[in-house]
């Protein structure tokens, strides 16, 4: 083959590969993480019955040889109460900016109403040509009645949107959805490594998986005042060894994440050991510690340290 046939079939390669931002946002709860998961095929994002799991602006990397899909799961859009949460916020308005393709994710139980302002962002982005489609998640925990009514609402909140009726977690719908993705990027070349699923480090998927168990063992304010740092990570040959702190604000909460001679804490790490040795197919070694970080997710030089991207 010539050079100049060479070049031609790079360029028909090129002309024919699809790649592009495919952004999740919506409300809190309403199964963007589990969404995500289903579509990137992975376990990478915290997935719980409780609102605020994801705290980062995560990506998840699909591959395949004419297409590379970027996902980037978002943190619940809310109203602020402290700079983490201000944080949280700027990470699901930044997704508005960059996407090719946008996934507002609502539920059968979700209401227009929640969060509007963000709604109306969303309004625009679609009038000014983004691709957005409208997901309604959790269609198993409802008749095909109020589906129907459902549709037909967000028909008129969002004309230019295509909705997807979909149940994240039993994997219905998914496949069409992932589809239609697809089909809807743009032209171009691919944006990372065609071997790489995600932008994170493993010491952050180490902090994800302890910060779930967190939310899963304890109540009330205590999994949204903590964070998680892996302080050491050693891998060897036939196991991973692991020094983990969980971070909290007050020393009363301290006590409450040890729990009566170390019972809670134990109970966290056994079920985040499981779930490492999982993610990493191998044994782990897993420590865990509790200090205080007095008001840390009001503190920006705190939060620079542990990863939040505050510029």
């Amino acid at each position: 083959m010539t050079n100049n046939q060479l070049q031609r079939s790079n360029d028909e390669s090129l002309r024919s590969h699809r790649s592009g931002f495919v952004n999740i946002v919506g409300n809190p709860n309403v199964g963007k993480s589990t969404l995500m998961n289903a579509l990137v095929g992975e376990r990478l994002s915290i997935i719980t019955s409780k609102a605020q799991t994801t705290r980062h602006r995560i990506l998840g990397i699909v591959n395949g040889e004419d297409f590379q899909m970027v996902y980037s799961d978002t943190p619940g859009v809310l109203s602020p109460n402290y700079r983490l949460q201000e944080k949280m916020l700027e990470f699901s308005r930044s997704a508005l900016v960059d996407a090719d393709v946008l996934l507002y994710v609502t539920d059968v139980t979700d209401t227009a109403d929640r969060n509007a302002d963000f709604l109306e962002k969303v309004k625009k982005m679609a009038a000014a040509g983004t691709k957005v489609f409208l997901i309604i998640n959790k269609i198993d925990l409802t008749t095909q009645e109020t589906l129907e009514s459902l549709v037909a609402f967000w028909h008129t909140q969002l004309p230019e949107a295509q909705i997807f009726p979909i149940s994240a977690q039993e994997r219905f719908g998914v496949a069409q959805l992932f589809d239609a993705i697809k089909e809807a990027l743009p032209a171009g070349p691919t944006f990372f490594p065609k071997d790489q699923l995600t932008d994170k480090s493993e010491r952050f998927f180490v902090n994800e998986i302890i910060r779930e168990k967190i939310l899963l063992t304890y109540d009330k304010e205590i999994p949204y005042s903590v964070e998680v740092e892996v302080e050491t990570f050693h891998e060897e040959e036939h196991i991973i060894r692991i020094n983990a702190v969980i971070y909290c604000e007050r020393e009363s909460q301290k006590g409450i994440l040890i729990g009566k001679a170390g019972s809670a804490l134990k109970r966290v790490g056994s079920m985040a050991r499981k779930d490492i040795e999982e993610f990493f197919q191998k044994p782990v070694f897993l420590q865990l510690f509790v200090k205080v970080d007095r008001e840390w997710r009001s503190n920006t030089g705190r939060l620079k340290h542990y990863g939040y991207d505050l510029s």
